[in-house]
């Protein structure tokens, strides 16, 4: 059974940074891409990063390019966001997908999900 496990969210004030967490299990996850997707209140879940555990590539939106960091720990089976420079923007829900498609940014391709962990950036 494929398990998803988010941490790492909190609440930081404008400028600062978190580091989000995910760890994976349930699967041997070498072919296959890491995202991370975030869902503010009253707004449409976006894609904000993925990575491919094969060998590292990566994506970005263009909203969080040179402020967030996608990496991944193989030994770990760990996904990491470690996102600088926060802005209240940056406030919403952050979940870890899992996906067979390695280049899609489209949530409906990601087939596992964890339940998501809050990050809130006050002014």
């Amino acid at each position: 059974q494929v398990q998803l496990v988010e941490s790492g969210g909190g609440l930081v004030q404008a400028g600062g940074s978190l580091r989000l967490s995910c760890a994976a299990s349930g699967r041997t996850f070498s072919s296959y891409a890491m995202g991370w997707f975030r869902q503010a209140p009253g707004k449409e879940r976006e894609f904000v990063a993925r990575i491919r555990w094969s060998d590292g590539d990566t994506y970005y939106a263009d909203s969080v390019q040179g402020r967030f960091t996608i990496s991944r720990d193989n030994a770990k089976n760990t996904v990491y966001l470690q996102m600088n420079r926060l802005k209240p923007e940056d406030t919403a829900v952050y979940y870890c997908a899992s996906t067979k498609n390695i280049v899609t940014m489209r949530g409906y391709e990601y087939d596992y999900w964890g339940q998501g962990t809050q990050v809130t950036v006050s002014s």
